[in-house]
């Protein structure tokens, strides 16, 4: 091969070589969701963000990223259908609920990735429900580990609290020194502060979970 050429290759293999380096990073979608704590004032709240995956997985991405411990039944109603694990739940009074352990996310989401809300509901007894609002697409380094709790305020409600009614109970009695349950409920509510709340802690636990 003539100087020339060799010279000619070597320019061509020294481009491609910078086009590869140039080129941008891979990337990937995730799903992002805002879930709310309905029925509280203020707002209780979190922004996640994970990839594809069965709504029972959802459940507990919700669970890790609210603080929930799991110890209570649960269910979703998406549309006019609601999900559950079939095992888990009285099928004489919902004999038409869908495997949530069977059903993903890319099946229910509009496909256009406009927003979308659909409810969960944790502990049937207490009657905690979310507003679960699909955001859209969000196109992400894959360097980032996925679920991610990327933002949220407060702490929620001790598990076994009452439900709303209970929970403000216990805010009142615990923000009242002279009340007369006030020592109990703060032995029983261990220092729970209600304004508390850590995006990276959430995201461990929500890790620790999937």
């Amino acid at each position: 091969m003539a100087v020339n050429d060799c010279l000619q290759a070597s320019l061509v293999l020294g481009d491609t070589k910078r086009q590869r380096a140039e080129k941008p990073k891979s990337r990937m979608q995730v799903y992002q969701f805002r879930i709310t704590l309905l029925g509280i004032k203020p707002k209780i709240w979190r922004r996640i963000q994970i990839k594809d995956c069965f709504l029972e997985d959802l459940h507990w991405h919700i669970q890790g990223a609210f603080g929930w411990t799991n110890s209570h039944l649960h269910d979703f109603d998406v549309g006019p259908d609601r999900y559950g694990i079939p095992s888990m739940l009285d099928m004489e009074e919902m004999p038409d609920c869908r495997d949530s352990t069977k059903t993903r996310l890319s099946r229910l989401l509009p496909k256009d990735g406009k927003p979308f809300a659909f409810k969960y509901t944790y502990d049937l007894g207490d009657n905690w429900e979310h507003e679960v609002l699909f955001e859209g697409v969000v196109t992400a380094p894959r360097k980032i580990k996925y679920p991610v709790c990327v933002e949220g305020e407060r702490a929620c409600p001790p598990e076994d609290c009452g439900g709303e009614v209970g929970y403000e109970h216990l805010l009142a009695v615990l923000g009242d020194p002279t009340h007369d349950e006030h020592a109990d409920y703060q032995e029983w509510a261990g220092g729970f502060d209600p304004e508390y709340f850590d995006a990276k802690e959430a995201t461990a636990v929500m890790r620790e979970y999937s």
